[in-house]
């Protein structure tokens, strides 16, 4: 069979480090992601992973199973609900979700719906839209009326400050009633991206302008849009083997506890 050799570069590439993460791990017995396409897709497509990205990295796999597990509570009130997940690359997401009956918006750069429309072809329910996220066209014309929930996995960091503001204030007052899930990387994460880290001798990350530690962002977001209902803050880590106990009382130093990785869940 003839493999798909992608031409990406700067952030469209980091799609297929967070693929290689999630594969690999939904590769394993006993792995924390259960996603039999993702495997699939890695092994179909032609390019030297670990050289590149080093060992994979479990924390994509434990990310994606969260908001999996967020959206999964979501269907059960909203079946015939839309998710639109922006800038998803080769996430199988939809697939690991899917209830029979809901919608699915993929909204991408147009280099990268090229690739991920060769494993995850459109359907009526399973749709692409080729848009920068910064683009209000993907805003136009969504149907909520059946609920709507936006993810944004693995975008927000490698975007400008207030280009993160633009989307976040702009979906808030067009779609009241609305959730949205994201992650954040701390601002140590940001500084170490804005020096050029080696994440290997062949890959330097791209940038991550946007930062924030965990302590501030309620106070960020309410001052973007101060009508907000709910934000929730989901912390996650690599497994590390310790019981859930001393994870809890670690992350009762402010220092640590704000400085981690987190998804946030928000209420429009």
């Amino acid at each position: 069979m003839t493999r798909v050799k992608p031409e990406l570069a700067g952030i469209p590439e980091t799609m297929l480090w967070t693929l290689h993460g999630r594969a690999s791990e939904a590769k394993r017995p006993n792995g924390i992601l259960r996603d039999p396409m993702a495997a699939k897709i890695f092994d179909s497509i032609d390019y030297d992973f670990e050289k590149t990205f080093g060992q994979p990295n479990i924390l994509f796999a434990v990310r994606a199973a969260l908001i999996d597990s967020v959206l999964r509570e979501w269907l059960r009130l909203h079946p015939n609900g839309l998710v639109v997940s922006l800038g998803e690359g080769l996430e199988t997401q939809a697939l690991r979700v899917d209830n029979g009956l809901m919608r699915w918006l993929s909204v991408d750069l147009p280099e990268v719906i090229r690739i991920r429309a060769l494993f995850l072809a459109p359907t009526e329910r399973f749709r692409h839209l080729a848009a920068n996220a910064l683009d209000a066209e993907w805003m136009d014309g969504l149907d909520q009326t059946s609920g709507l929930f936006i993810v944004a996995q693995g975008l927000f960091m490698y975007l400008e400050p207030g280009a993160v503001e633009y989307i976040f204030v702009n979906a808030a007052r067009r779609f009241p009633g609305a959730e949205m899930i994201f992650d954040i990387v701390p601002r140590s994460m940001s500084a170490l991206t804005l020096a050029r880290y080696q994440q290997t001798a062949f890959y330097e990350l791209p940038s991550m302008p946007w930062g924030l530690n965990r302590n501030e962002v309620a106070p960020t977001l309410k001052r973007w849009h101060p009508t907000l209902r709910k934000i929730r803050l989901l912390p996650y880590r690599v497994p590390s083997g310790r019981p859930a106990l001393v994870e809890n009382i670690l992350d009762r130093v402010a220092w640590r506890r704000n400085g981690l990785q987190s998804l946030v869940h928000v209420s429009i």
